[in-house]
């Protein structure tokens, strides 16, 4: 069984927000010395909880400053760009770290409707999703483009021996869909859903699935939030960070998290006290015990051989022992 690991670049209240970025590259480093397979970053714009705004960035830093983990986005919200431009940047990071990168691509905005027509004021981009991944693909392995494409001539430098992996990431049918018809491997987002559509959208994938010549199978994973701790007290601690964002998630909040303490002592009104009782029945919180068996279940579940991990704390401390924890408890390999 194979884990990897998604970070999103939480920043916490009292620190100034650029720290979140040093942290995921400490934190990546940290991951790659554990045994971790992947190590995922994400792109999200005008929130002041979520600041990884340029996984390519990202992608960059961490490449250059480890040595044998996959490094990638989880991912690049392609109707903001061109896909020339991407493939360009995911073609230096394969020169940076050549048979180590990972290009996850999804077609949310990542962000509100105002700042994502910022990002590109064509507003049908996303209706050119499926078109953008296939130049994607081209430009990314080297590949011709159709006979008759207006862009057949044009290349994506630098080439070389080897090329990103790209992903299709998804937390409905569609993304489903599309990785299946073009052999690309899926990635679902269970901790966006809460794993509601989960079995359904793999189930698709999979019977869908049209062989490729470089993925002759499907290839899938699923993106789930779990967090681990010496004690489940503490676990159940830790999480009243995620309980308050969700609160104000809910509400339209993109806030800063919070201690546990905050949490703890806020007066949450009855609807988010419900929407607290609601995340904790669903939470995979607790030991690393308790933690690695519903983990395992999931992955036994969706007949999957990788799981991709997301853990939010207040501290970096707690996350990276979360890590450390569900490394053990998985026997991952160093």
């Amino acid at each position: 069984m194979k884990l990897s690991v998604l970070d999103q670049s939480t920043s916490a209240q009292g620190a100034s927000p650029h720290v979140a970025i040093q942290e995921t590259l400490a934190l990546a480093r940290h991951c790659e010395a554990l045994g971790y397979h992947r190590y995922w970053v994400s792109e999200h714009h005008a929130s002041d909880s979520i600041v990884g705004t340029a996984p390519e960035v990202l992608c960059a830093a961490i490449a250059a400053t480890t040595t044998r983990i996959r490094v990638g986005s989880a991912g690049v919200m392609l109707p903001h760009y061109s896909s020339l431009k991407v493939a360009e940047q995911f073609r230096v990071l394969e020169a940076i770290a050549p048979g180590r990168i990972d290009l996850g691509v999804g077609r949310a905005p990542g962000s509100d409707r105002l700042t994502a027509f910022a990002l590109n004021p064509y507003e049908n981009a996303a209706e050119d999703f499926p078109r953008q991944v296939m130049d994607l693909r081209a430009w990314v392995c080297g590949e011709p483009l159709d006979q008759g494409h207006p862009f057949a001539a044009i290349k994506a430098h630098p080439q070389g021996p080897t090329c990103p992996e790209i992903w299709i990431l998804g937390s409905s049918d569609y993304g489903a869909q599309l990785a299946a018809h073009l052999g690309l491997p899926y990635s679902f987002a269970y901790f966006f859903t809460e794993g509601r559509g989960a079995d359904e959208a793999l189930s698709l994938y999979r019977r869908l699935y049209r062989p490729s010549a470089r993925y002759p199978s499907p290839q899938a994973t699923v993106c789930v939030w779990a967090l681990a701790a010496d004690t489940e007290e503490e676990a159940r601690s830790l999480l009243r960070t995620r309980e308050h964002w969700r609160v104000g998630f809910e509400r339209g909040e993109r806030n800063q998290l919070v201690t546990p303490e905050f949490s703890a002592g806020y007066p949450y009104d009855a609807a988010a006290r419900a929407t607290i009782e609601a995340l904790r029945r669903k939470a995979i919180a607790g030991t690393s015990e308790q933690v690695a068996t519903q983990l395992r279940a999931i992955a036994k579940r969706l007949d999957l051989d990788e799981l991709v991990v997301v853990t939010w704390t207040y501290d970096p401390a707690p996350r990276h022992r979360s890590y450390e924890l569900l490394a053990q408890a998985f026997h991952l390999e160093k």
